[in-house]
């Protein structure tokens, strides 16, 4: 295909896009679930460019002139799904030079076109907080993507209002940290290490502050980003599991004074008193099967409903590939089996996820004013056999499973895992982790 064809079909593509963004279109007689609210058995949802205009029971929803009118009938529509802790797109962050390395951003090593874009369009993510792994105790920053049809890693990062790219901090602890010379060999010298960096970036950003106009000490990357996290502009991410590591996580947020939030948090249920007495959100996966690392043994599904008993902010993550982000929904169901909820089950997986990521002012609910960002089911979001139809973002739709590309992705099979590696494995010449 000569470069001026494709030119026009990208073209064509994007003006696709920009009328379907200004085209007022309605949903009507679907089953609505707002989640900052009561859910709609037989509501009208109408989104314009871009965003939710209104939402509310089909009688009392009149239609503007020049709406395109669905039928909603037989579907559900809730936000956007949000996962805050992913790996889809295979990127990497630190290497084996050494155990903490702020300064990596996993935004420099994402692939785009990796099949596991497709397939979390497929599971209704709208939203994802792509992260660095864990087999250090920093192993880089994580970047927050929305699930735009883009085909650069520029166009999928969500910013803050001032423009930047909104980024956080990925810190672990246990044994996924642990290693040969160099790295440490004990959860003690874990909690030392990181400690030591803390105090140097204080060190850092003192000297930096008292230091006269124009005689600033140069630039230190590493410690540059430590800085934005003992003054809370930057938040961690902080992998964990055993009982023991989650109370050494709070112990040292709260003696550098930053805000975190606990990922995995197998244990969470031993301790969810302590983790609602420090304020610290959690991001929790829930499995249905057994296995993995020893300290992760003691994970169960009741965690959800104690966190949620004691008032902690509580989200689900997929931890993609551990669970396949178009699996996603199951989190929610394995939740409320586990004594969790409905609404806060439903929480976990969109409005709870944005207040963790600090976008709950743009996604999250179904509130007027907010990205149409939707998962569009054709049943309940917490039985096995419901299926994401459509997936939408600002206002244009992304997957559509009657689409036979699309249905691929959502389905597998020939093609639906090209070119897709698996994660932070086998293809790099250092050793995996």
């Amino acid at each position: 295909m000569s470069m001026a064809i494709r030119t026009a079909w990208v073209l064509v593509a994007v003006m696709g896009s920009l009328w379907a963004q200004d085209q007022r279109i309605a949903w009507v007689g679907a089953h609505l679930i707002p989640v900052d609210g009561k859910e709609i058995p037989d509501g009208t949802l109408i989104i314009q460019g871009g965003r939710i205009e209104s939402l509310g029971p089909r009688e009392s929803t009149p239609l503007p002139p020049g709406t395109e009118a669905r039928p909603g009938t037989g579907l559900v529509i809730m936000p956007g799904l949000i996962c805050t802790h992913s790996h889809v797109g295979g990127g990497s962050g630190g290497d084996q030079s050494g155990p903490i390395q702020p300064e990596v951003r996993i935004l420099d090593s994402i692939n785009v076109r990796d099949a596991g874009f497709p397939k979390a369009r497929a599971g209704g993510l709208t939203m994802i907080n792509v992260m660095p792994g864990s087999g250090h105790l920093c192993s880089g920053q994580t970047v927050t993507l929305k699930l735009r049809l883009r085909n650069t890693i520029d166009e999928l990062v969500v910013k803050n209002a001032d423009g930047s790219i909104s980024t956080g901090l990925k810190m672990a602890n246990g044994t996924n940290s642990q290693g040969r010379p160099g790295f440490p060999g004990t959860r003690g010298k874990s909690a030392a290490l990181m400690r030591q960096k803390l105090l140097a970036a204080k060190q850092y950003r003192d000297e930096q502050a008292a230091a006269e106009e124009g005689k600033t000490k140069p630039k230190d990357l590493a410690l540059e980003t430590l800085s934005e996290v003992l003054s809370g502009t930057r938040l961690v991410h902080h992998h964990t599991h055993r009982h023991d590591d989650v109370l050494t996580v709070l112990r040292i947020s709260k003696e550098f004074g930053f805000p975190v939030v606990l990922h995995h948090v197998s244990d969470a249920w031993m301790v969810a008193d302590e983790i609602a007495k420090s304020g610290a959100p959690c991001s929790i996966i829930l499995l249905d099967s057994p296995g993995g690392k020893l300290e992760a043994k003691d994970l169960d599904w009741k965690s959800a409903a104690a966190l949620e008993k004691a008032g902690v902010l509580t989200a689900f993550h997929t931890d993609d590939p551990i669970t396949d982000s178009r699996l996603f929904l199951r989190s929610a169901a394995f939740a409320v089996r586990g004594g969790m909820t409905r609404e806060g089950a439903l929480m976990g997986l969109t409005s709870a996820g944005a207040k963790i990521l600090g976008v709950d002012h743009r996604v999250g609910t179904l509130t007027p004013g907010k990205d149409a960002d939707l998962a569009i089911l054709n049943g309940d979001p917490l039985s096995i056999y419901t299926r994401v139809v459509e997936t939408w973002v600002e206002g244009s739709p992304v997957f559509r499973y009657d689409d036979p590309k699309d249905r691929l992705y959502a389905e597998g099979g020939y093609g639906a895992s090209t070119p897709q590696a698996f994660y932070m494995c086998c293809y790099d010449t250092w050793e995996a982790r």
